[in-house]
Formats: structure tokens, C-alpha cells, sequence
């Protein structure tokens, strides 16, 4: 296996893929590396990623923990939806997802599974309803449904000087001296790609604060720098643990230079909001089938747009959680209002970015000696919802997600009728003025009514368990914004600031 600077060290270290990490592999690491500790990372009902730290005495203590994982208290990770005596769970290892831990060089880390006193996946965390789900599509379609996640955040501080400030909302892919975050960004690019092994790159985004004006002490007065780390293409599964450990990745490598990190959907008006858009790929034997020989979409792709704008209305439930995720879904500011698809527009809540499938090797047309013979490649084309953001609960977003594309495969003639109705045709409105696209939720409290009446799409084959759709439609009634936008529209001058200000900045640090 051939070693690069941003190979997962364990891969290294073992000269094998990390899908081929085994027990004694993992026990060889730790007496090489003379590792102290084991922690157990797993993903809970808040969305956070948890952590148990397990002190390593001697080898069969080591051996032990590896084999049988440890016990955890799930009616505290999963509190209102466990009872309180049904409570213990077990975390299970993963093998492949071990890693050595960036902030403690005495710990080896692994994401884990819940499993239940009877020795089953437990079916309502989120981690294993995402499993069911992916299963779910593979048996019923044939093929495996892959995602990459793009993962936009706030870096919040405090300014060490006033210069080189990039105009209002215009520090798209902005470098240094512009950038200010720059070094900390490669520390983040360097860890997540060590550690996830999928990343495809880093930059920064739109939002530019120069000072924040907050009731929250917490980010009073910081100036604030958006950022985006976008992933590669894996299995919806890896996929999801990937989003997961890097947000936990990027609050710690923030925490440890004084530094805050969010994800909040808004936390500006007049600003760029943070998305948390996901790509989808299909792939059969190994191959993606998302075009065909000229480029075009295939039916399998139409197919997949369709489940998804029939769910359009409802995936607001899982990945669009907090109040807040309703400022930012606004006209204007390039975030999703209506349900329909298009090749470009940014406004679309599904879009057809750039593939790569109607032209390659293009290193040719601005390098004309190139001799190299071109590379195959097999198609980079995806499909993007540009709807979620970071207050998603990723695991159950993605498994919803996974619903609507089974769905738009098993219901083909219905989700085909809705990819041709619900196109964008034009780059403008007035080129659609013969077609009236549905709108989008504009509260949680909306979301939570509309997952109410379709929950049997995500309840059908016991893929998501009643008591979490119920939970899921609880919480989001919890937040009390039915009457949000009419309340603000009422308010005039500062009165509409600070209210705007109250609800993006209570929100902070959900998910």
C-alpha cells in the first residue's frame, strides 16, 4: 500500500486499507504506539458525537473492550425517548473507523454502533435507522446510494487588527492577507483528511462579519469568517459519520486556539447563512449510473430527483430543525423558498452542479503539450439538496433522504411525473411563468405538521420507529415558532433586530 502525508497514520502504520482492520491489527497499535486509552465515539439523540474514555491496564483488557465494546446509559443519550428501565445499551467498535486521536497522541478512537441486551442493532438510534435505511434501498433497487456532505460553518473571533477586510458577502474563496482563518483552516483540512480519509476540499465561503452585536456573550463583539470543507463521495452510511466526526473535529481544533465554531443555519441578517447541502450518487457494480454515454441524466438519476422533491416538504423535519433554519431558507440570499430542480440555479432545492459529463481531461485545452494518455474516470456527476443545514440530525436526515430515493425508484412513474412537472427550465422566473412551484416549510412547527401526515413514508418497512417520528415532530412543536415570521413582521426598527438577533443566537451550538 503506497503511503501519502494525509493517509490515515493507522493505515500506514498496518500497510492495509482501513476496511481491512482487524482486532490484532488494532492491538498491534496499541503496543507500538503504547496507547493508554480507548474512546468510544457514537452519535446521539442531540446529534452531538458523545465519548467514553476506557483505560487500557494491560492486553486482555484491550482484547475485551475490542470484542464486546462497552455499556452506556441510553436513556441519557436518548432522553424522552428510552425508558428509564429498558435503559442500557452496548458501543460497539468499528473497526475501520479507528483512528489516533489528533489532540491526545495516548488515545485510539472509534466511532461505535448501539446494540441492544439481546445482542440486535439497536433500531432507534440514528446511526442504525440510517443502516435499515440504506439496506433498505440497496435490496429494493440494486444499486448503493453514496453522498458527500458540504459542511459550512462560522469561525467567530476576536480581530487582531482592522486591515484587509473583503467587501460584505463577497469573501467567496478569499485568500490571505483576506483570509484570516487560514492557518487553522489547513489544521482542520489536515485532520479531518487524516482521519476521514474523504475530503475533497477547503475554502472560504460568502460571510464576512466584521463585528458581531449579540445579547450572547459568547459571540459579542467577535468578528465573524465562513468557511465550507466539503467531502468525497462514500457510502450514505461513512457518509454520515464523516459529517458527524468532522463538526466534532472543527469545534475542538476552534476551542483549542480561542476560537468559536458554528453551524448555526443564520447568525447575521443581511448575511450569508450556513448550509449543509448533500450530494448523491448512485452506484452499480462498482460504476456510477447517474449519465449515460452522452452525458445526459439517466432514469435512475430522474428517478432520484423525483423521491426527492416528493419529500421535499417533509425532510425539513430532520435536517432544518431550529427556528433560526427558517431565516435563513429566505428569497434572495441564494437558500431554497420553493420545491423544484434545475442543471444551474442556486435557488433550486435539488440542482445538477457541474459533473464533468459532457467534457473531460480538460488539463489539455490549457496545457497543449500534454502528451499523457487521458485518464478514464467514471462519472463525478451528483445530485444536490441544497435544503439541510447544520442543525440537521445527520444520521436520520440522511436515512430520510435514503426513504425518498427508495421511494422515487419503487414508485417510478409517480416520482418521474414530478421530476418533468417541477423543472426549472430557465436562469429566470419569468421563463417558469407557466409553472407555480410548491413552497417550502417556513417554520419548525410547519415541518412538524407536514412529518406528521407522511410519516407513514418513513414508518413503512420499520426503517424509522414510531417513537422517533413522534419525538422528532415533539421537539420541533417545542420551539414554538408557528406565528415566527408574523410576529417579525409586526416589529419595527431595533424592535425587529433584536428579535431576529434572539432567535438566530439561541441556537448556536444545536447539533
Amino acid at each position: 500500500m503506497k503511503k501519502y502525508a494525509l493517509t490515515n497514520p493507522l493505515c500506514n502504520l498496518l500497510d492495509k486499507a482501513k476496511e481491512d482492520f482487524t482486532r490484532e491489527d488494532l492491538l498491534k497499535v496499541i503496543e507500538e504506539k503504547q496507547i493508554e486509552t480507548i474512546r468510544f465515539h457514537y452519535t446521539a439523540l442531540d446529534g452531538k458525537l458523545k465519548e467514553l474514555r476506557i483505560p487500557l491496564p494491560d492486553r486482555k483488557n484491550a482484547e475485551i473492550v475490542l470484542t464486546e465494546g462497552e455499556r452506556v446509559d441510553g436513556s441519557s443519550l436518548f432522553k424522552g425517548l428510552v425508558d428509564t428501565g429498558l435503559s442500557d445499551l452496548y458501543v460497539v467498535p468499528v473497526y475501520k473507523s479507528a483512528f489516533l486521536n489528533p489532540f491526545n497522541n495516548t488515545s485510539l478512537d472509534f466511532v461505535c454502533r448501539y446494540v441492544t441486551a439481546d445482542g440486535e442493532l439497536a433500531p432507534f438510534t440514528p446511526d442504525n435507522i440510517l443502516h435499515k435505511a440504506a439496506q433498505l434501498f440497496k435490496k429494493n433497487t440494486g444499486i448503493e446510494l453514496h453522498a458527500l456532505g458540504e459542511l459550512e460553518f462560522y469561525l467567530l473571533f476576536n480581530p487582531e487588527n482592522n486591515m484587509y477586510f473583503p467587501p460584505k458577502q463577497q469573501g467567496y474563496h478569499a485568500s490571505g492577507p483576506y483570509l484570516k482563518s487560514g492557518k487553522i483552516l489547513s489544521d482542520m483540512l489536515r485532520i479531518i483528511t487524516q482521519i476521514a480519509g474523504q475530503v475533497k476540499y477547503a475554502h472560504s465561503e460568502v460571510g464576512f462579519i466584521e463585528k458581531i452585536v449579540s445579547a450572547n456573550p459568547e459571540i459579542d463583539g467577535r468578528m465573524g469568517e465562513q468557511l465550507e470543507i466539503e467531502f468525497l463521495s462514500t457510502p450514505i452510511e461513512e457518509a454520515a459519520d464523516n459529517i458527524v466526526i468532522a463538526k466534532w473535529l472543527i469545534r475542538n481544533i476552534a476551542y483549542q486556539n480561542g476560537i468559536l465554531a458554528t453551524f448555526a443555519p443564520k447568525i447575521e441578517e443581511g448575511y450569508a447563512g450556513s448550509g449543509m447541502h448533500f450530494h448523491l450518487k448512485l452506484i452499480k457494480d462498482g460504476k456510477s449510473v447517474m449519465v449515460d454515454e452522452k452525458g445526459d441524466l439517466t432514469i435512475h438519476s430522474k428517478k432520484l430527483i423525483g423521491g426527492l422533491l416528493g419529500f421535499a416538504d417533509s425532510l425539513t423535519a430532520f435536517g432544518n430543525t431550529v427556528p433560526s433554519s427558517y431565516l435563513r431558507l429566505v428569497p434572495n440570499m441564494e437558500a431554497p423558498t420553493q420545491f423544484f430542480w434545475s442543471d444551474a440555479n442556486r435557488k433550486a432545492m435539488v440542482r445538477v452542479p457541474l459533473g464533468w459529463s459532457k467534457t473531460s481531461n480538460l488539463a489539455e485545452l490549457v496545457n497543449p503539450g500534454e502528451k499523457s494518455v487521458p485518464m478514464k474516470i467514471d462519472s463525478m456527476q451528483t445530485i444536490e439538496l441544497r435544503v439541510p443545514d447544520g442543525s440537521a440530525n445527520v444520521h436520520q436526515l440522511v436515512a430520510g433522504i435514503a426513504m425518498a430515493a427508495e421511494y422515487g425508484f419503487t414508485h417510478s412513474e409517480e416520482s418521474l411525473k414530478l421530476t418533468e412537472k417541477l423543472y426549472f427550465k430557465g436562469k429566470t422566473k419569468e421563463e417558469n411563468q407557466d409553472v407555480e412551484f410548491p413552497s417550502l416549510s417556513t417554520t419548525c412547527a410547519e415541518s412538524a405538521d407536514i412529518l406528521e401526515k407522511k410519516r407513514d413514508l418513513y414508518e413503512r418497512e420499520d426503517i424509522f420507529p414510531a417513537s422517533v417520528i413522534d419525538y422528532s415532530i415533539n421537539q420541533l412543536r417545542a420551539e414554538n415558532d408557528r406565528d415566527m415570521h408574523k410576529n417579525i413582521s409586526e416589529l419595527y426598527g431595533k424592535g425587529k433586530i433584536v428579535e431576529k438577533k434572539r432567535i438566530m443566537h439561541k441556537d448556536i451550538h444545536k447539533h
